[in-house]
């Protein structure tokens, strides 16, 4: 059994498109003989100079990571998002994108096709979320608010710490975090002073039960909260920001620190005047307050994936580095010494049945024993330490 092994139907034309991209290629190896308006418009804007569209219809190179993993995999024209193997004229399954995100083969996502799709690409790989973890001298408590399907939440978990509660607005997210994670979760918009509410008492009950265990609240407002220029949405006003009521969480708890995780674009929103806001709000909450920018590909991810992490620590015990690198890309070694190379995707999926599009694998079996320790650590035959362990035996002896 593989759950959710599922590939996503193709229309006759994007199957016709998807056959002439080769290993590694993208839209510039489609024929102009076929008819399609979106690839005519692709062509004009590269025409045009307005940038080199390089991932649309991109095939996954096999010797490589996978770029960004985003809520639209299933689409060919969205992203390089076709399957590695030549062979197999389709997108990514559902599984397949799960591995690129270090989701491992037992974690069962539901919900509908569209949604699943959505708990997958919107996650913070739990591999990446392990490593931060671990920074900590310590084996916390956690409530996970904006929780998703619970990415975060299963880094933390393979590093020994506690879930209190979830919190998110979809209910089909929670209903996939309830069966990986934990039961205790409630759906809703933490705006809901009821909501709110729950989320306080059951973090009050468990300091009381666990007193000497730090309390900590991990995840991060969508990006789709914070005001940008192209909307023209007042930074001032309260009632936009999902931001403020995660301050409010903070502020409220008093938790032990804070592990606050975004897209990398919120950097540079309103010309870093977001950013800005955020970190000065959130400074006086904590004794030590921490940025880093990790790259899922430099933690053991088959994936290029840049997230932004900001750590509040009350303790003042957390150093400033971040995760020590476990692999890298060859551009990389250079600036990260012998490490092992990044992950590709062939040693991330060589190991799963092929499938045509629209079907469904998941009765399907396992080709063959694992290839990789990727492999072995996604099929839970070996744990996330072991996994990198394994990484740091090997390193890269050519760079």
């Amino acid at each position: 059994m593989i759950p959710n092994h599922y590939a996503a139907r193709l229309s006759s034309l994007d199957r016709l498109i998807v056959q002439s991209v080769p290993p590694g290629g993208n839209w510039k190896a489609i024929p102009e003989s076929i008819p399609s308006q979106r690839l005519k418009q692709i062509r004009i804007s590269y025409a045009a100079g307005q940038g080199s569209r390089s991932t649309y219809y991109g095939r996954l190179h096999p010797n490589a990571p996978a770029y960004t993993i985003n809520t639209y995999f299933t689409r060919p024209g969205n992203g390089c998002h076709i399957h590695y193997d030549e062979r197999q004229h389709r997108t990514l399954s559902q599984r397949e994108a799960a591995r690129l995100q270090s989701f491992p083969d037992k974690f069962v996502f539901y919900g509908s096709k569209s949604n699943i799709n959505k708990q997958i690409g919107n996650a913070v790989p739990p591999l990446v979320a392990y490593q931060i973890a671990r920074i900590f001298p310590f084996k916390g408590q956690f409530v996970d608010l904006f929780s998703g399907a619970g990415g975060l939440s299963q880094g933390f978990l393979w590093a020994g710490w506690s879930p209190i509660i979830a919190n998110d607005i979809e209910e089909s997210f929670l209903a996939t975090y309830r069966a990986n994670i934990h039961e205790s979760v409630i759906v809703g918009d933490i705006r809901d002073k009821s909501v709110f509410n729950i989320i306080i008492e059951k973090c009050k009950e468990a300091r009381l039960l666990k007193p000497d265990i730090p309390l900590f609240v991990i995840g991060g407002p969508p990006c789709q909260g914070f005001s940008t220029a192209g909307n023209r949405r007042s930074m001032c006003d309260d009632r936009n920001w999902l931001f403020s009521q995660y301050k409010a969480m903070i502020e409220e708890l008093m938790p032990d620190g804070f592990v606050f995780e975004n897209v990398p674009g919120l950097m540079n929103m309103d010309g870093g005047r977001v950013f800005k806001m955020i970190y000065d709000e959130l400074r006086p909450t904590v004794k030590h307050l921490i940025t880093w920018k990790l790259q899922a590909e430099m933690y053991g991810v088959p994936q290029r994936r840049t997230r932004v992490i900001l750590i509040g620590d009350l303790s003042g015990t957390i150093k400033n580095e971040p995760p020590i690198p476990v692999t890298q890309l060859s551009k990389q070694s250079k600036l990260c010494g012998n490490l092992h190379p990044a992950i590709t995707v062939k040693e991330a999926l060589s190991d799963l049945p092929p499938l045509e599009p629209e079907e469904d694998g998941s009765n399907k079996q396992y080709l063959h024993e694992p290839e990789h320790p990727y492999q072995a650590f996604m099929r839970s035959m070996i744990p996330a330490d072991k996994y990198l362990k394994e990484l740091a035996k090997s390193k890269n002896v050519d760079s």
